[in-house]
């Protein structure tokens, strides 16, 4: 595995997280993008997730052609159920008392029916992990706006409204970096055998707009790709250690990007996973396996942008590619949500707590400050200072 942070509070992977139970928290929130699940709900969902743009219907029907080529059904839903049960299952084996919800922003079941649920349960401490490793507006301070917005439409209802907190990114605590070494070899172990020495690592994650990128994470840390790009790097080159260290080849590896869209006059992160495949092909690589660090789940942009689409380009240029799988429910991710959540309730009763961190950035904040991963407009963000 790769070298840890050298922060003297950082504990070997799987032992860092006291035991003396979740309290002041009652309820952990699973809280997800969500995906359609029939042919009749991808256009809902697309409305859904593009409310008030004003895109017409016809043209949500064209964007909506990847979902229609698998029947309609985004993976995610399906991924969240799975790793539901994963949580549920380790917090059971590990005594940890703590029931676990599940809501979408953009699909059933939605965040606000989940957390009127939970309310009229009794919950009032609830802790949110968000199926988004990183920092951005779009992975972090969006979801943040909608349980913002969630928790409003409760109290227009005269319901009680619950305190929510939001895990802090995970996108280096050995739960997730570990999963996705192992997925990196065993896509490795996939390749042809003569290929594989030759076989250079693209870690690919959702490009986003290079402004969104730039302001990303505490005000103090913005600058060039802000803490976006810097998470990910730093996320892409503890894997590449750790396959080193365990297959003892030295690969070329990048970051690169996938699943842009909107305007082409604005400018997202690049390179796109498609030409840095022309790339690599024209620069003598023998075969490329992609490594989806940015994605917990294989939901459509994996399974289109990368299985279908860059597939294909692979196929066109005769380069051999095979694709890592995502995290998902793998026991070891659902391990480190169980420590998350003990070391944030440990730190909320005022008691030291470990916090498992790899890598150079160390672990981070629990509470996003102000000026983090600012809104194109300004709305309302709960599990914040602002």
């Amino acid at each position: 595995m790769p070298e840890q942070s050298p922060t003297p509070d950082t504990p070997a992977p799987g032992t860092g997280a006291p035991t003396s139970g979740p309290a002041p928290y009652d309820a952990l929130l699973l809280l997800s993008f969500g995906g359609p699940e029939g042919p009749d709900d991808v256009v809902p969902f697309l409305e859904n997730v593009t409310r008030g743009r004003g895109i017409p219907r016809e043209r949500l029907k064209e964007v909506g052609r990847h979902y229609f080529l698998f029947g309609g059904v985004s993976p995610i839903n399906a991924q969240n159920r799975e790793l539901l049960d994963a949580l549920r299952k380790d917090f059971a084996e590990h005594g940890l008392d703590l029931p676990v919800f599940w809501g979408n922003r953009n699909w059933a079941p939605y965040l606000t029916d989940t957390l009127r649920e939970m309310s009229d349960a009794g919950h009032r401490r609830v802790l949110v992990l968000a199926t988004s490793a990183y920092a951005s507006y779009s992975g972090c301070r969006q979801y943040r706006e909608n349980l913002a917005a969630a928790l409003a439409e409760l109290a227009a209802e005269g319901r009680a409204v619950p305190q929510v907190d939001k895990l802090r990114h995970y996108f280096n605590h050995p739960g997730f970096v570990g999963p996705m070494t192992d997925a990196t070899l065993a896509a490795l172990a996939e390749l042809p055998p003569g290929t594989r020495a030759g076989a250079r690592l693209a870690f690919t994650t959702h490009s986003i707009p290079t402004a969104a990128a730039d302001t990303s994470g505490p005000a103090e840390g913005h600058g060039d790709g802000g803490a976006y790009v810097a998470q990910h790097l730093d996320t892409a080159r503890l894997v590449a250690d750790a396959v080193r260290a365990a297959d003892g080849v030295d690969r070329p590896w990048e970051l690169v990007y996938q699943s842009r869209s909107g305007a082409p006059t604005i400018p997202w992160l690049e390179p796109d996973i498609c030409d840095h495949l022309e790339q690599q092909h024209a620069g003598g690589a023998t075969a490329v396996v992609m490594v989806p660090i940015g994605f917990v789940s294989d939901h459509m942009e994996v399974k289109y942008d990368l299985d279908t689409e860059a597939a294909a380009k692979a196929a066109e240029l005769g380069l051999p590619v095979t694709r890592a799988a995502t995290v998902g429910a793998d026991p070891r991710f659902a391990a480190a949500v169980r420590e998350l959540v003990l070391e944030r309730a440990a730190t909320e009763r005022g008691q030291a707590a470990p916090r498992c961190a790899l890598g150079a950035l160390g672990p981070s904040h629990d509470v996003c400050p102000r000026g983090c991963c600012p809104a194109r407009t300004p709305l309302p963000a709960a599990a914040g200072l602002d």
